[in-house]
């Protein structure tokens, strides 16, 4: 399988902390891949099998064991929880799938990958873990949803066996169909089942000389929720327990979140026309579903194999979703149900059962992988192996978390969102608007409804924690703020019958003096 990426149109070069617009033919010939060096091997750590399962818009809590809603059945997760650990405080360093998923696979924050949102392809000379785990002599299969980069379903650096779809893909069978090692394939049915399908019949022909890796996305469950058929209607007479930061005007939030509302992403005029989010939430929990069934039929596969207990299997969401939260819907915000995701892991021969509370995110993926693997993680990367936390090791850890989120001009409602997660507090710094920013005390309003900059007292709070903020983004490079090309269409329209623009918080009046 070819390892050059499919890399068309705009591309962002520079060092890791400069952006820009560069044509990739034109600086193909300075761009050109460099040889990958091998990494540093562990002593006496066997390589694992690793099945990293990856969901899109999955939040948090959406979990049967978690309780959150009446219902909602996960019992294939609850049992991952159950005989793994369940990292309770998992987060995502941009709740957005393309970025995000570049962190995944690379350990990096977007302000260094440089896939810092849907549209942006991938820089030349990007490296995913995969390709080290290839390097090592594993084998590797991408199954699924790649949507980073470009809208393309060309085969990827790092991976052996290759089956995806362009961009979002589809619930049900559709013209594009299938990438299958280059090859066009109608899509069969449902693209759940199917992906899961193709999972177990890549892991059913290997014959054990090898480690494997695979990467198994799924679409699901991004929205529009499809759930199958089998599943539909499963929890209509449900009750949905709406969230209570859904209502509107509530003090010291800001502008913008208030606004917004009355766009695209709010409640009040949700993908510019009507939706109850108690329907759709159950649509998302049916849809959910099918991803359940599908992992228990891997995990059966691997138990007759011989191999379960000996397979590092990890479960994540690429980012949260929000269902009314703040009045709105969907993620990019660094409230907790955007930027939060589930994320377990179960592997018998490597850690007991346990949870884990210290704060992880998803640019500890690979540098985890690449323990698991018995290697040494590469300089550079910006997170580190969880490998430690699972068992129980007093390790040095993080003490506080950077979030970063960049302006979209086809989405604008949302402005370019900086954010430094303490265990405690939370501090969202907001560029290129005037509004206040937001400061919360987590273990006194875990839901995020009482800001404390809306009135005086927080000053040398907020100012040390931007402070740091802003430490952490010159040490890695992100002083920098992205420029992109219009891409996409504008979903900027709000309903003229809907709620006017908010009023500016009290604290910007103040009379003219003399």
């Amino acid at each position: 399988m070819s390892d050059a990426p499919d890399r068309r149109g705009v591309l962002l070069a520079g060092s890791l902390g400069a952006f820009g617009l560069y044509s990739w033919a034109a600086g193909a010939e300075a761009a050109a891949p460099r040889p990958l060096a091998a990494l540093k091997r562990k002593a006496g750590v066997k390589p694992r099998n690793i099945l990293f399962v990856l969901t899109d818009d999955h939040r948090y809590d959406a979990l049967g064991f978690m309780k959150t809603q009446s219902f909602g059945d996960t019992p294939t997760l609850d049992r991952l929880a159950r005989e793994g650990v369940h990292f309770r405080n998992a987060f995502v360093t941009t709740a957005l799938c393309s970025p995000s998923r570049a962190s995944i696979l690379t350990g990096l924050y977007a302000h260094q990958h440089r896939v810092v949102d849907n549209n942006h392809p991938i820089p030349p000379g990007l490296v995913f873990y995969p390709q080290y785990l290839q390097r090592a002599g594993y084998e590797t299969a991408f199954i699924g949803k790649w949507h980073m980069g470009v809208e393309t379903d060309r085969p990827q650096p790092g991976f052996d066996h290759w089956v995806s779809f362009k961009g979002q893909g589809s619930y049900l069978p559709e013209e594009n169909g299938l990438n299958v090692n280059g090859r066009n394939v109608p899509q069969k049915g449902y693209i759940t089942d199917e992906l899961t399908d193709y999972a177990l019949d890549w892991i059913g022909k290997r014959d054990g000389k090898r480690p494997w890796m695979m990467h198994l996305a799924h679409k699901a469950v991004h929205s529009e929720f499809i759930p199958a058929e089998r599943h539909k209607g499963r929890y209509e007479k449900e009750v949905f327990r709406y969230p209570a930061t859904m209502k509107p005007d509530v003090p010291g939030r800001p502008m913008w979140v208030e606004n917004q509302r009355n766009s695209w992403h709010g409640v009040d005029y949700p993908y510019h026309g009507k939706l109850d989010v108690s329907d759709y939430y159950k649509r998302y929990m049916e849809t959910l579903l099918a991803v359940d069934e599908g992992l228990a039929r891997v995990m059966d596969l691997l138990a007759r194999r011989g191999e379960l207990d000996d397979t590092l299997i990890v479960y994540m969401g690429d980012n949260g979703f929000m269902f009314g939260e703040h009045g709105l819907i969907d993620k990019r915000a660094a409230y907790e149900e955007s930027m939060r995701v589930p994320l377990l892991a179960r592997c018998p021969s490597l850690f007991e059962p346990g949870t884990v509370e210290q704060v992880v995110a998803n640019i500890d993926i690979a540098p985890t992988m690449l323990a698991c693997a018995g290697l040494e993680a590469p300089a550079g990367m910006a997170g580190s192996s969880m490998l430690p936390l699972v068992a129980g090791k007093p390790v040095p850890w993080r003490k506080d978390l950077l979030y970063e989120y960049y302006w979209e001009r086809n989405f604008p409602q949302t402005p370019t969102v900086h954010a430094l997660r303490e265990d405690r507090y939370k501090y969202v710094h907001f560029h290129g608007i005037w509004d206040l920013d937001e400061l919360y005390d987590l273990a006194a309003d875990p839901h995020e409804s009482d800001n404390l900059l809306a009135r005086p007292g927080h000053e040398a709070l907020a100012e040390r924690m931007s402070t740091k903020l802003f430490e952490l983004l010159e040490t890695t490079g992100g002083m920098q703020i992205p420029l992109s090309a219009d891409a996409g269409e504008r979903n900027e329209l709000r309903d003229p019958a809907g709620p006017p623009g908010a009023p500016f918080p009290p604290r910007f009046f103040r009379s003219p003096s003399r």
